[in-house]
């Protein structure tokens, strides 16, 4: 990974004013001469993505109020793969930790985490490390995590616009709803459907939506509030 230079630019992500404000004063511990950018959703962190200036990192909470589950990582990921993404996540379950790195997080840092640990994580990654807690010891791979990341990796394939119509897939819309939310047409909405079903080796939308909510642990994320 390029070593960090002179006015580096970071990306926060997350909804909450005093955390964004927490993960700022690390990020100054850890590099002060970086400019930091806070966005309060995926929506607005993809629209200052899209912008001239590039970013070196984003560090993203995962409970964000526009997107489900792993969705946001997912997002960033699948249009911007060479923008490095730690989680920073007040779920430190070892479950939600493998999803995020298997979706291609550079790391996953507890929300839990004191300033100095913050700020040495991301030192880590920066470095070219995939930081996660020192209690985590991953899972053992089995037939369930080598099927999950097939799924994955042909999740990848999804172009941005792909993605957008799984997620809506996901919302229960219909195609005409979508054709309205993207403004095309329905026909347009039909192709992409089928692509999808064909990328994700899948014969339904109805098992689309299944294989994809077993990813990111749907139930888990329904148990706990606020997630």
């Amino acid at each position: 990974m390029t070593a960090i230079h002179d006015r580096a630019r970071f990306l926060i992500i997350d909804d909450h004013p005093l955390f964004r404000e927490a993960l700022h004063s690390a990020v100054q511990m850890a590099y002060p001469e970086v400019d930091t950018v806070e966005a309060r959703s995926i929506t607005e962190a993809l629209d200052l993505l899209a912008g001239a200036k590039s970013f070196d990192l984003a560090l993203l909470d995962l409970s964000m109020p526009d997107v489900h589950g792993f969705d946001g990582l997912l997002q960033l990921r699948t249009r911007y793969p060479r923008l490095p993404v730690v989680v920073v996540s007040g779920h430190e379950e070892p479950k939600i930790i493998s999803e995020a790195l298997s979706y291609g997080a550079a790391g996953f840092i507890p929300k839990s985490a004191r300033k100095s640990d913050l700020a040495a994580a991301i030192r880590s990654v920066m470095e070219g490390a995939i930081y996660v807690p020192e209690t985590y010891e991953g899972r053992t791979t089995d037939a369930e995590s080598v099927d999950r990341a097939d799924m994955v990796q042909r999740l990848s394939t999804l172009t941005p616009q792909q993605l957008r119509v799984l997620q809506m897939l996901r919302q229960g819309l219909l195609n005409k709803q979508i054709a309205y939310e993207l403004q095309v047409g329905e026909t347009t909405v039909k192709a992409h459907v089928s692509e999808i079903l064909r990328k994700l080796n899948v014969y339904s939308r109805t098992q689309a939506v299944i294989e994809v909510s077993k990813l990111d642990n749907a139930e888990l994320f329904r148990d706990q509030a606020g997630f």
